[in-house]
């Protein structure tokens, strides 16, 4: 029987792994947790959500949402356990991060033709089918390896990590909850800051100590992901355009608009821990405690896990991957993941998914297939490995669509029609690649 190896257990690695599995090939998962461990890691578990726990957005009107809706046409095992682990937040798809790791875990554990096998891969094997999924904190063993093999030097930013409190250390008194805008349910609950509270906060957060890089370490920040006191320094009013927005809230309490906000989501089901939105930091631990303390909801908070830092990788696909994630020089070895250059959890997802459907009919001997352009995930596949110049990681998001031939003026009537384009579009191609599914699976129950 045909052999895939696939390196790394994350989303991209996992979607991979269950895709080629599900198309009748065997499959061997190398993890290198537990044996080997990242700076963010905290567990064994396959597909560990190491920053938010929300996977974005589901509104379709919005690029991730849209990603999304594709995926479930493609049976993506990432979504699936995204149901099975659902925790409300708004329009976002928050999960579980335990239920949804395990749920992953044990599908790919029960699947006939998938091994999982727990060591560190520190050489790409050159002389087979190979999907490299080793996400964006990469082992310097295997980054080195793979700079040797794509030719060019990586680029890289740096990630910054949410803190999570318990719910019973937050003084409710002192916030509300609501949705912004009206949209979705009341899931998030708002900190509110008079203008004096904000401005001690602001003060503190710019005199607090940071972590500081390693010397060889030039840190390069992702715009999509800044630590909230790189945005401070900025000027003061940058927060109130960013995590601490209170545009489209209004405090029941007052009747009025507060004058600045933190938002906190649920962790889990339960809604025992909570989240502070948006608000990634490269303070130190005593500093994140200090400083995150002034904001009267959080004066006894309970940290159970404080912000941080780690290192992310990314290749310039661009310049090495062909549109179908494999490597210009090394047909046969593919590419999927933050590593090719994508942003956020269902974009690294959905290369998975495309990666290994083109490995498995590599290995078949069919041709190689692409989302249509009209497709949110063609659409951004053909952006990270076409775009001119250097190549910075990119989010799904609408603008990288083709136009309407028509012209229409209004935005979520235009976005509506986007969105109803592509996934016309995808229900061709997904019926047409999901004829290679061949075996039935634990998860889907389709065959």
């Amino acid at each position: 029987m045909e052999e895939v190896v696939v390196i790394g257990g994350g989303l991209a690695g996992v979607e991979a792994s269950y895709r080629l599995a599900n198309m009748g090939i065997r499959v061997l998962l190398y993890e290198m947790r537990p044996q080997s461990t990242t700076p963010a890691h905290r567990t064994d578990q396959l597909a560990e959500l190491v920053c938010s726990n929300t996977l974005g957005s589901v509104e379709l009107t919005s690029g991730a949402g849209l990603l999304k809706a594709e995926m479930e046409l493609l049976h993506s095992l990432v979504l699936q356990a995204g149901k099975r682990a659902y925790v409300p937040a708004g329009t976002a798809l928050a999960v579980d991060r335990v239920l949804f790791s395990q749920h992953i875990t044990q599908r790919l554990q029960e699947h006939p033709l998938v091994r999982i096998v727990r060591e560190e891969v520190k050489k790409v094997p050159r002389d087979r089918v190979v999907v490299v999924a080793s996400g964006p904190l990469t082992s310097q063993a295997l980054a080195e390896d793979i700079r040797e093999l794509v030719g060019f030097d990586y680029l890289y930013f740096y990630d910054a990590i949410s803190p999570i409190v318990e719910a019973e250390g937050v003084d409710f008194s002192k916030g509300f909850w609501a949705s912004r805008y009206g949209k979705g349910g009341e899931d998030y609950f708002n900190c509110t800051l008079t203008e004096e509270e904000y401005t001690l906060f602001y003060q503190e957060l710019l005199k607090a100590e940071k972590v500081a890089p390693k010397d060889f370490e030039n840190i390069v920040y992702f715009e999509g992901c800044m630590p909230v006191e790189e945005l401070a320094e900025r000027g003061y009013k940058t927060l109130l355009f960013g995590p601490m927005k209170p545009v489209g809230l209004v405090d029941p309490r007052t009747g009025r608009q507060p004058f600045a906000v933190l938002q906190l989501r649920k962790e889990n089901r339960e809604g025992t821990l909570l989240s502070l939105v948006g608000f990634q930091t490269r303070m130190t631990y005593a500093e994140q405690k200090r400083v995150l303390r002034l904001i009267p909801c959080l004066r006894e908070a309970v940290f159970v896990k404080l912000g941080s830092m780690h290192r992310n990788t990314f290749l310039q696909s661009n310049r090495v991957l062909t549109p179908f994630l494999n490597l210009r020089k090394h047909p046969h070895i593919f590419f999927a993941g933050q590593i090719t250059g994508v942003e956020g959890y269902s974009a690294s997802a959905m290369t998975g998914i495309l990666a290994g459907i083109n490995a498995g009919r590599l290995l078949k001997g069919k041709e190689l297939l692409l989302p249509p352009e009209e497709t949110m995930s063609g659409s951004l596949v053909r952006y990270i490995t076409s775009k001119e110049g250097t190549l910075q990681p990119m989010a799904p998001v609408l603008g990288l669509l083709p136009p309407l031939e028509e012209r229409i003026k209004d935005k979520q009537e235009r976005k509506r029609k986007l969105a109803k384009r592509a996934l016309s579009a995808m229900e061709v191609w997904a019926g047409e690649v999901n004829r290679d599914i061949i075996v039935l699976s634990p998860a889907t129950g389709q065959g």
